[in-house]
């Protein structure tokens, strides 16, 4: 974490404790016993309010609008068919972090002191400044579990688990087992995987590294290389250094952890230098990609790491969510894209505890219904808490673009997990 995140970060802290000290005498404790709907935060008689905060725009462009809209979805159905515990959602929408870890805070604690918000759902951004302010404050918080803040803080929620465990959790094989099958088996094989120089990006690079090894793969090269502020102009020497591989010999299979922006430049360098391995990354999946040639061309062949059930899937639940972003989306058809799954299982996640903990709805009620829930055959697999704050629910699939289409590579399964070291 560098020192501006830890300072701001501090400085929250400390604005916080300022904050719950002065309302302290006004609202009550919301996560005390038998607090009603009129003293906990967010909880009215007939409604219970959530916002977001998702990466709507960035430096680079990429956005994950579409997360908004996958919460909105399924809230619209969560009300119409009755609410939770008889109170409808107000989901007042997301505020946008830029990526960037002071609006992240700022996010945070707006939708807190001012909006007044019961739970944040969804939360997707590669920045999680806020999250210590949330846990902090006992706001329930869901999002994609690819933050180490996801990780073992009993107010925050990944819905599909943990992604990146402490020492003493867990890692999910989704992807080194779908690579493996991919190329006939890890045995002989080689893996090279590249990160942006970020926390976040590191911490990739720890995990996969160890996974993609325990799989049987060699792992030629693990580097959390490239910039993470601007997109490279010339990537030709990541590219000779991804070559390089083992004793000159090119790895079988380059796995990107990187935002499309970037495996787009990287993936085109790598094919005008001759690359015919598998490539591949946990972000393009994104019919809106196709609509360009160059970006159609660019993640050709790519297989795309999916933590849920593809689009392509028969599964009635698939059904439903295609329904339902319809139906949020005013009746339209709109191209589906992972940013919506991450918004509605955010949202789904919420809902299914909320559900659960009924009527008398306060924090400590919700997460009395966290403790010990479980909720089988979802669009990321069997759910249970509070596992899902240490561990991954373990599933996923490998979707390849090809010719100008996604199909399935890996149909979606579930893989016993490693211990993570």
């Amino acid at each position: 974490m560098s020192r501006t995140v830890r300072a701001l970060a501090a400085a929250a802290a400390a604005l916080a404790l300022v904050s719950a000290c002065n309302s302290a005498s006004k609202q009550g404790d919301p996560g005390k016993p038998g607090a009603s709907a009129g003293n906990t935060r967010g909880v009215s008689a007939d409604a219970v309010k959530v916002g977001g905060i998702v990466s709507m725009t960035s430096a680079s462009g990429y956005s994950k609008k579409d997360t908004d809209l996958g919460a909105k979805a399924r809230y619209l159905r969560a009300n119409a068919e009755g609410g939770v515990g008889g109170r409808r959602i107000d989901y007042i929408g997301a505020q946008d972090d830029g990526q960037d870890p002071g609006r992240n805070l700022a996010a945070a604690r707006k939708l807190v002191q001012q909006d007044k918000v019961f739970a944040v759902s969804p939360m997707s951004s590669v920045t999680f400044s806020g999250a210590d302010f949330l846990q902090q404050e006992k706001v329930p918080t869901f999002g994609w579990g690819t933050l180490p803040s996801f990780c073992g803080p009993s107010y925050l929620y990944g819905f599909n688990g943990c992604l990146v465990p402490s020492p003493g959790g867990t890692l999910n094989q989704t992807w080194p087992e779908g690579i493996a099958k991919v190329l006939g088996g890890a045995a002989g094989k080689s893996v090279a995987i590249i990160a942006n120089d970020s926390d976040a990006g590191k911490f990739g690079i720890r995990t996969f590294q160890q996974g993609f090894a325990a799989a049987g793969f060699t792992v030629s090269y693990a580097k959390a290389s490239v910039p993470a502020t601007a997109v490279p102009s010339d990537w030709s020497a990541y590219v000779r250094e991804l070559l390089a591989g083992e004793g000159g010999k090119a790895p079988d299979a380059v796995v990107s952890v990187m935002q499309t922006p970037n495996n787009i430049g990287l993936f085109t360098a790598l094919k005008r230098a001759g690359y015919r391995g598998v490539l591949s990354d946990p972000t393009d999946y994104d019919p809106g990609l196709l609509a360009k040639d160059a970006t159609k061309q660019a993640l050709d062949g790519v297989h795309v790491l999916l933590q849920f059930e593809p689009f392509e899937s028969t599964d009635p639940k698939m059904a439903q969510f295609k329904a339902d972003i319809k139906a949020a989306a005013g009746g339209q058809d709109v191209p589906l894209n992972m940013h919506m799954l991450t918004g509605y299982m955010s949202a789904d996640l919420f809902v299914s505890i909320a559900k659960k903990a009924g009527r008398d709805l306060t924090v400590e009620s919700f997460q009395a219904a966290a403790q010990g829930f479980s909720d089988p055959g979802t669009l990321v697999g069997d759910r249970s808490e509070p596992k899902g704050q240490k561990d991954s629910f373990g599933c996923g699939a490998l979707v390849q673009l090809k010719d100008g289409a996604y199909e399935v590579s890996v149909p979606f399964a579930c893989h016993e997990p490693i211990p993570f070291k």
